[in-house]
């Protein structure tokens, strides 16, 4: 991950390849905003002018590349991002279109050594979020590439000074930014430092996040995820149990074997913990990881297989959240289970019509091998439950019905508790995770009814995203605070990057997980 250091030094004394300064628009055409007044005056306070001579004229996620004036400025390029509207007389940037600039500057600067952000930074929140955004942007999946790209080595400075939107394929291939400096945030202040290092644990572990979602299937199998949490456990003095197939076979665990039969990987449940000594609230947290999903018997159609390592988002912004409670030393115990399994076609796969015995003790008809997510998630959330924690949050890429509903950016939340799902809705709205909350009409539930079972995993396909939380309900508790996040829109990006938001796996629901940690710890649930 880049490099980070808080100065307050000014923008023109900064040693950097480029200095990062915000432009609004505004009745009158583009304005440099607060932050950027040093580099204005080295362009003889004709900045603004010059961009808008550009074609810039201060739209969020605009970026400008000009060289530096002669004299006045030590770094050799400067990049304008854009702010969307400027604020009122009294007002400041909100937190959101902070990290979202920042975001889209770092990831505009791919293969440069330094930056030094001079964007709006009034108090620790902004710190917080210019930090974030520019650590979120600068994001880059390496792993699988064969030699590093030639940008990583070059300074800002050796490029062109055009303004013009770079090809991505490219900006792809080069390195990320290597060094963040925020500007006028003070490294004394004990809230700055605060906001800053959250901002920088959290990067790192919704960066942990997107790389175990970007990682092929043939090398995140359930074992490898395992393993992979029992690394981060010893790391960072977590509690940690693995049950493999003996143990799943022996407990019960009939909707996590069901799926996982078919393949030769076999499954796992993993439980992995932070506890603190002064806590007074615990949380749950449940993560659908399905390593690969080919639909099983139910095979899924031509086109709908290529991004399908992705199923495992769910566990994987769980396994973030809990090692993010854990970093921060949040006053909350964090339970996370990661329900693993690989459901792929074979001779020994669940059929259509089988029935399976949950750990819950109900029993599932299987009329779509491809509603599989709902069945590993039905026996970690009675697991959960047992331990008779505060609240309980499932997240998962659940149904194509909800990327209908809601779109590809917006995960819609779903529980048992009216105001514990306004709750989830406005963390995640804060967080910068766009959600939206959603009913669970219990007429639908009689389309679950089964001839031969306690309840089948598919219903009525209208609402299917709403069914689908109706029947995770039925392994909940009736005395547990419950809610379901069905990040299926949001978690891997096909399309280009925005903001701070990189093509494929983008971390979903890590933040909302975390902001609910510190809201239990704060002892704020509903």
């Amino acid at each position: 991950m880049s490099a980070l250091t808080l100065s307050t030094s000014s923008p023109a004394a900064q040693r950097a390849d480029v200095v990062v300064v915000g432009v609004a628009k505004s009745a009158k055409g583009p304005v440099v905003a607060l932050g950027g007044e040093t580099v204005d005056k080295a362009y003889g306070g004709k900045l603004a002018a010059t961009l808008e001579a550009l074609g810039a004229g201060g739209s969020e996620g605009e970026t400008t590349k000009l060289p530096a004036p002669s004299a006045g400025l030590k770094a050799p390029v400067v990049l304008a991002v854009g702010l969307g509207e400027a604020p009122g007389k009294h007002e400041s940037y909100d937190p959101e279109t902070l990290r979202r600039a920042a975001g889209t500057a770092a990831r505009a600067l791919a293969g440069t050594k330094k930056a030094a952000f001079a964007l709006p930074v009034e108090d620790a929140a902004a710190v917080g979020a210019v930090t974030e955004g520019a650590l979120l942007g600068a994001y880059s999946f390496t792993t699988y590439r064969s030699s590093a790209a030639d940008g990583g080595t070059k300074g800002a400075g050796s490029k062109s000074a055009k303004g013009a939107k770079k090809d991505e394929d490219k900006d792809d291939a080069r390195a990320p930014l290597a060094e963040v400096a925020v500007l006028g945030a003070k490294p004394r202040d004990k809230a700055h430092k605060a906001a800053a290092e959250r901002a920088e644990v959290l990067a790192a572990e919704v960066a942990r996040a997107r790389d175990l979602i970007n990682t092929p299937s043939n090398d995140l199998t359930p074992a490898a995820f395992a393993a992979q949490a029992k690394e981060a456990a010893k790391e960072h003095s977590l509690d940690i149990e693995v049950l493999d197939e003996t143990a799943l076979t022996k407990g019960g665990y009939g909707g996590i074997l069901g799926v996982g039969k078919g393949s030769e990987n076999p499954p796992r449940l993993v439980r992995i913990a932070h506890t603190h000594p002064k806590a007074k609230k615990s949380v749950a947290l449940v993560g659908k990881g399905i390593t690969y999903d080919s639909g099983g018997i139910s095979l899924k159609p031509v086109g709908h297989n290529e991004t399908m390592k992705c199923d495992m988002s769910g566990a994987a912004a769980v396994f973030a959240a809990v090692v993010t409670a854990a970093r921060l030393g949040l006053r909350v115990n964090v339970t996370g289970w990661l329900a693993l399994a690989e459901n792929m076609p074979s001779g020994s796969a669940t059929r259509p019509g089988d029935v399976l015995r949950m750990y819950s003790g109900k029993t599932v008809e299987v009329l779509n091998t491809d509603a599989e997510g709902r069945l590993v998630l039905a026996d970690a959330l009675t697991r959960a439950c047992e331990e008779s924690p505060d609240a309980v949050v499932d997240v998962a890429t659940l149904t194509g019905a909800m990327v209908l509903a809601l779109g590809n950016r917006t995960f819609g939340v779903l529980s048992n508790d009216d105001d514990f799902r306004s709750t989830l809705h406005e963390l995640a709205e804060d967080a910068g995770e766009a959600s939206w909350p959603m009913p669970m009409p219990t007429h639908l539930r009689k389309g679950m009814d089964s001839p031969v079972a306690d309840i089948a995993n598919i219903g009525e396909r209208p609402g299917g995203g709403l069914v689908a939380g109706l029947f995770l309900k039925e392994f909940v508790d009736e005395d547990v605070l419950w809610a379901h996040l069905d990040i299926a829109g949001p978690a891997f990006n096909e399309s280009g990057a925005f903001g701070y938001t990189p093509k494929g796996g983008t971390g979903s629901g890590v933040r909302t997980l975390v902001r609910l940690a510190e809201r239990a710890a704060a002892g704020e649930l509903p």
